[in-house]
């Protein structure tokens, strides 16, 4: 098969330890990360200075002040949380597997070319915003350990190691495997054994109301990283290996994280701006602290390579390290110039946009198109495609609609003209995941009996072109 910016065709090749990313989407995509490649890499993504934080909406589903769940309601929900979040992430990776094909041009084969630009803008300005996020994040935490430096010398250490990182994205990656996973590891054991010590309260001390708004919380953190996933599956030498290192690796970091966060609200720390300083008290802190903190830029390496793999949907034979090397010069900018916490909510609001979606994707690739899609730049309008897309998001709106007050105001309008009140086990999430992919699965059905009958009983789907 050959590549040309007209005809995507995704020409996999066998990779080494010294394989790279190709510089355009027209060129060979080689097949160098193995399970203990895919392990490091999503093991590392699964921790976060945010989701340790984090773990007060778990919590208090219900908000600040709000009643607590009981250690066995908020353990059981960030264990099933982690794994409906996580397997959706690993199937959704599991295309670009098979055909080697980014997150953003597989949306080729599920919308139609022109149609996968709507989302593909969406997710590069939600990976930019994530991106600073990050890069603010990682800042405030190496500031605390280290006042010395002004805050805004480490956002410009952080940007810069964010950008060379991005250069050579499998090296980085093998680099977080070998090294920065086992560190990681070990800081988070050792903080675990460190807050177990302390006094807990009874396992069924609390409740349980709130079971599924807390589960959702954790589900949504998980799936955010399902545009992201085939960006690097599609370089994994097995589907096997990209579906279990995506499923063990995020899936066990996850609960770690979220398990520390929690043991730390509810023994030394009672609100999450007294987290870091509680990791930092426990002997030796500074220097578990300090690990978490470089590990994080794992965190703005994904975002901001996952933004130019993204924009290469659009132009697929733009160079995508001048584009990650811009990329990370715009984010540090931002990261030094704008309030980004003005718009946390706004990029909340845009994730919930992908998880209906890549129900839609999977459903369809799986199940009704059996991997037949057509990845070309000419693929033709699937319109009927957003049809559960849109059910989905609007489901999820109508179960949380987030935090923006004048678009709370709206749904909440909506839902009482239609006489929706959402109830206490809806989970957002997993709700919308579901009806978006029961109405693909309907759709597809109903288009298989239409073809069936026009055709005489014929109903072969079209072969996985991307030529």
């Amino acid at each position: 098969m050959v590549a040309t910016s007209d005809s995507q065709v995704f020409t996999t090749v066998p990779g080494d330890r010294h394989s790279e990313v190709p510089k355009t989407l027209a060129e060979p995509v080689p097949r160098a990360l193995s399970l203990f490649d895919q392990l490091g890499l999503w093991g590392n993504l699964g921790v976060s200075l945010l989701g340790f934080t984090g773990a007060i909406f778990v919590l208090q589903p219900g908000g600040f002040g709000t009643p607590e769940l009981s250690l066995a309601a908020a353990l059981t929900a960030i264990a099933l949380g982690t794994i409906l979040g996580t397997l959706a992430v690993a199937y959704s990776g599991l295309p670009g597997a098979r055909t080697g094909a980014p997150a953003m041009v597989l949306l080729r084969g599920l919308f139609g070319a022109e149609l996968s630009y709507l989302p593909t803008v969406l997710n590069i300005v939600q990976c930019i915003g994530w991106g600073v996020f990050e890069l603010v994040t990682i800042a405030t935490a190496a500031h605390t350990v280290a006042p010395a430096l002004p805050h805004w010398s480490y956002v410009l250490i952080a940007g810069a190691a964010t950008g060379l990182l991005t250069i050579r994205p499998l090296g980085a990656i093998r680099v977080l495997r070998k090294y920065a996973t086992s560190a990681v590891l070990v800081v988070l054991v050792y903080l675990l054994v460190e807050f177990v010590r302390h006094p807990l309260p009874g396992l069924g001390h609390g409740t349980w109301s709130g079971f599924w708004a807390a589960t959702d919380t954790v589900v949504a953190v998980a799936i955010s990283f399902a545009p992201l996933a085939a960006d690097y599956t599609r370089h994994s030498r097995s589907e096997k290996a990209a579906f279990l290192g995506t499923l063990l690796g995020y899936g066990t970091t996850q609960v770690l994280c979220y398990v520390i966060g929690l043991l730390a609200l509810v023994t030394v720390a009672r609100n999450p701006s007294d987290i870091y300083g509680a990791f930092i008290a426990v002997p030796l802190g500074s220097l578990a602290f300090a690990i978490l903190a470089a590990r994080e830029l794992d965190q703005s390496f994904a975002d901001v390579y996952s933004t130019a793999v993204s924009i290469q949907n659009l132009r697929p034979l733009w160079d995508r390290r001048v584009l990650a090397l811009g990329l990370a010069v715009l984010t540090t900018a931002l990261a030094l110039w704008v309030n980004i916490a003005d718009y946390e909510n706004f990029l909340v609001l845009l994730g919930s946009v992908f998880v209906p979606m890549f129900a839609v994707l999977v459903v369809d690739f799986f199940v009704l198109a059996k991997g037949s899609w057509d990845l070309s730049t000419h693929s033709r309008a699937r319109y009927a495609m957003l049809v559960p897309w849109a059910a989905g998001f609007i489901t999820y709106q109508l179960i949380n609609p987030g935090y923006i007050s004048w678009w709370v105001a709206v749904w909440s309008r909506f839902g009482r003209t239609i006489g929706f009140r959402p109830e206490s086990w809806m989970s957002a999430s997993i709700c919308s995941f579901v009806v978006a992919g029961v109405l693909t699965l309907i759709g597809g059905g109903l288009a298989l009996a239409v073809r069936r009958a026009r055709t005489g009983g014929d109903a072969t789907p079209l072969r996985w072109k991307a030529c």
